[in-house]
């Protein structure tokens, strides 16, 4: 696609447009994102390796492929002409050519290259494509974290790693033996237990040297992925399992009932299937399912928890162009006051996600059994914390637009039926909570790695230290289940205020620990003062 050489014409028949600022330019996502430039410093990341991703995913061309993958969502197709299943989902070229752009960029791989600050990289791509086109981060985040799920059986991990962490996309019906690079995906989610996975009843029977899966999934993102972790009932009890989606001698029985129809998430292919004598592989231990497919829900985790935080930052660079543009009463938008402290005060939001997510990134690149521990819990406050906050942020974001932020003009949109999403995929708010709980009671380490990230801003701001301390007489030991989300909202808003406080940008911890930490603020965004919207408006 060519940047258009002739403007629009302004003069019409009834009117002259005016006071209407045009879509934001493309825009490199790296180089103009100073706090992600400072927060990837910080967790010692790629800088060169995510610059170059930054480019390549904010440039025109992309963002148009996105436009085009929404306009023109996946197709399903059950039969050929002459009637023989297919079992196929048809894709925009747009999808593929983000899929190309974010293998080659090393969204999938990058953790895994060997090099430091892998994790940590990938996070920060992550962030970048969720403000293009957050749909099909999905099929490249399940790419990403079956890596190390698929550790568990060595010969399969000797099959399918290097295709999951190849440079290249290849999109080509074909055994993985015969492709270039694989995608993997994951189905889980049975009708009658959803988040309950030990309630699953698809049923796994050894032949040979394989297994047989007969079944039903309710839910499987991204069924033309090459492969999927799924669980499945053997006579040992709940086991993993790696099921090919094509095989050497044709297609494996993996039929596709349905597309979901979803409230967003509208260019990825979510859809319902069902094993009809599926061909699969044992991943670790039979009857030891859950043990095995966790690494995968862990590093899917990481992904969740920082999506949010780039669909704030992307629906705010949205909002700092209409208020900057745009003129009323005789002022611009972004002069008012009042408009300058809700826009500030959601800055706060969108700067704390971030900071959250990447330090539980730089966990996962942590090679101490107490960085490990820590990165355990650390996502799981992040993604909870920071998914609660952005559909707030996202719909006072699309009310600095007024009318034209509730249209599909724009994104905003978009980024509004997105924004539930991470909170409910990889385990909803309640699911989290009580992991948040099962991971403190099961590994000390995990608690005491918690304790001294707190106990390392302790004396540097009054304000934290009497909420820190708050915190610890309020709950001495774990709460009851009942006010577990009570318990996470204020853990995962006294570390964030932590690692700012030791890392950020110094208004941003002021008002964060002010307003997020101490408390004074009202319940609605804006309901604020003292901050320093000068110097937070200006991180935009």
């Amino acid at each position: 696609m060519t940047e258009k050489t002739t403007a629009p014409e302004t003069e019409l028949a009834t009117h002259s447009v005016e006071n209407q600022p045009g879509p934001p330019p493309a825009a490199d996502l790296w180089a103009t994102d100073r706090p992600l430039r400072e927060t990837l410093e910080t967790a010692g990341g790629r800088r060169e390796v995510a610059a170059k991703a930054g480019a390549g995913f904010g440039s025109t061309e992309l963002r148009h492929a996105g436009e085009e993958a929404r306009r023109h969502p996946p197709e399903l197709r059950l039969f050929d002409r002459a009637g023989r299943r297919l079992d196929e989902v048809a894709f925009h070229p747009g999808y593929h050519e983000i899929m190309s752009a974010g293998m080659e960029h090393g969204y999938a791989h990058v953790a895994w290259d060997g090099a430091p600050g892998g994790h940590a990289t990938h996070a920060a791509m992550v962030y970048m494509l969720s403000q293009v086109e957050p749909a099909i981060c999905c099929p490249l985040t399940m790419t990403y974290a079956a890596v190390p799920a698929l550790s568990a059986t060595p010969e399969a991990a000797a099959v399918w790693q290097p295709k999951l962490t190849a440079h290249k996309y290849d999109p080509a019906i074909a055994p993985v033996a015969a492709k270039r690079s694989a995608t993997m995906g994951m189905a889980m989610t049975e009708k009658q237990g959803g988040s309950d996975v030990r309630a699953n009843s698809t049923r796994a029977v050894r032949s040979g040297d394989d297994w047989v899966l007969t079944g039903h999934k309710w839910f499987c993102s991204a069924p033309m992925s090459d492969g999927f972790l799924t669980l499945a009932q053997t006579d040992n009890g709940l086991s993993c399992f790696l099921v090919p989606r094509w095989l050497d001698e044709g297609r494996n029985g993996i039929r596709i009932q349905r597309l979901k129809a979803k409230l967003g998430n509208i260019a990825n292919a979510s859809s319902e299937i069902e094993y009809h004598g599926a061909r699969a592989t044992l991943l670790g231990e039979d009857g030891r399912g859950v043990n095995t497919i966790i690494e995968m829900v862990h590093h899917t985790r990481l992904d969740t928890a920082m999506a949010p935080a780039g669909l704030m930052r992307a629906a705010l660079v949205e909002v700092n162009h209409w208020i900057s543009g745009r003129r009323t009463f005789q002022k611009r938008l972004i002069d008012q006051p009042l408009m300058r402290t809700v826009v500030a005060d959601l800055v706060l939001d969108w700067e704390g996600a971030l900071a959250l997510g990447m330090r539980a990134a730089q966990a996962f690149d942590g090679d101490t059994p107490e960085e490990r521990s820590f990165a355990r819990i650390a996502v799981a406050l992040a993604k909870y914390n920071s998914n609660k906050r952005a559909p707030q942020v996202i719909v006072e974001a699309m009310e600095c637009l007024g009318g034209m932020g509730y249209v599909d003009d724009t994104p905003m949109p978009m980024f509004y039926r997105e924004a539930p999403l991470n909170s409910i995929w990889e385990g909803s708010g309640n699911v989290i909570c009580l992991d948040i709980l099962r991971t403190l009671a099961r590994d000390p380490g995990a608690g005491e790695a918690l304790r001294s990230e707190l106990e390392a801003a302790t004396g540097v701001d009054r304000r934290y230290d009497a909420a820190l301390g708050a915190h610890m007489e309020r709950w001495p030991g774990l709460p009851e289940e009942a006010e577990v989300r009570w318990f996470a909202e204020s853990l995962a808003g006294l570390l964030a205020g932590s690692v700012l406080l030791r890392t950020g940008h110094p208004a941003v911890a002021d008002g964060w620990v002010a307003t997020r930490v101490a408390g004074n603020r009202g319940l609605i965004p804006g309901s604020v003062s003292g901050l320093d919207t000068e110097a937070l408006l200006a991180r935009l």
